[in-house]
């Protein structure tokens, strides 16, 4: 059995609360039964069980698993403290509501209400045969274990040259119009390597804008990363002989860098993300 408790909070805060009239919402009563006496909720063997967070939704919104601590009833809430297992990576709700029957989570509404649930599955054994693998980790430079995506950061990989500053400006106000907020390798400085910064930045983001214009190695060898972390990525240029033979049948946005190509790159642009992140 696991806990599931829907709260669209900060699940990285370590405690929160709960109703206690939300408790056993899309519980099979046999189960609740087993938590509860005399009225009273058995938070004692509820805090024994793992417990996968959630927020509400069910697309790339991020859940957690983990373990409840401490618990007690604070008039009408229960408050808990919470760990979350660092060795399991943070879910995105589309695979949990892709895997809904597995988890005894069959009512799409379970996905948009607060609550907390007790399911009669093995949450362990779910992960192990559902979740990502360990993946191979490259030597030259470095990235986690499991992959952490931040669903609202877009990156953009294009030569460090002042004449592309005017690009970058409509890159990132078509990544603000769409919901996302868009960052360059020179925005950082987190390594003393910079190829370090532009791995850790692509590896994050989840939509990665390449200006191949100029046909720079650097862009090349920074799309190739992110096609190969499986990135959401949006190849632009102003010149279409500057696209790599091998990525010419890729869909990619040509421009004309002055107010009006630029203009109109933008709204390329943020069409494009917004068909991404699906609104």
């Amino acid at each position: 059995m696991f806990n599931l408790i829907m709260r669209s909070v900060d699940w990285t805060s370590g405690q929160e609360a709960m109703p206690v009239g939300r408790f056993f919402e899309y519980t099979e009563d046999h189960i609740a039964n087993q938590f509860r006496q005399n009225g009273s909720l058995l938070l004692d063997r509820l805090r024994a069980l793992p417990c996968l967070f959630m927020p509400e939704g069910i697309r790339d919104e991020m859940s957690y698993v983990g373990q409840i601590n401490r618990a007690r009833v604070v008039g009408n809430e229960v408050s808990f403290e919470y760990t979350l297992d660092t060795e399991v990576p943070p879910l995105q709700n589309n695979m949990i509501y892709a895997n809904r029957m597995a988890l005894d989570m069959p009512r799409d509404f379970e996905f948009s209400r607060n609550h907390w649930a007790v399911k009669d599955v093995d949450l362990y054994r779910f992960l192990l045969r559902n979740i990502r693998p360990r993946r191979q980790r490259p030597t030259v430079f470095q990235i986690p274990e499991h992959e952490n995506i931040e669903p609202a950061l877009a990156s953009a990989m294009m030569p460090f040259d002042a004449g592309f500053n005017s690009v970058y400006d409509s890159i990132r106000q078509a990544a603000d119009a769409a919901g996302l907020r868009c960052r360059r390798a020179d925005d950082i400085w987190e390594n003393a390597a910079i190829i370090q910064d532009v791995v850790a930045l692509i590896d994050r983001s989840r939509v990665v804008v390449c200006d191949c214009s100029g046909r720079n190695p650097n862009v090349f060898y920074e799309a190739g990363i992110a096609h190969t972390l499986g990135r959401e990525v949006i190849l632009i240029t102003q010149s279409e002989q500057d696209i790599p033979f091998d990525l010419r049948y890729l869909r990619h946005v040509r421009y004309l860098n002055n107010d009006q190509g630029r203009a109109a790159l933008t709204e390329a642009l943020q069409a494009r993300m917004q068909t991404i992140l699906g609104h």
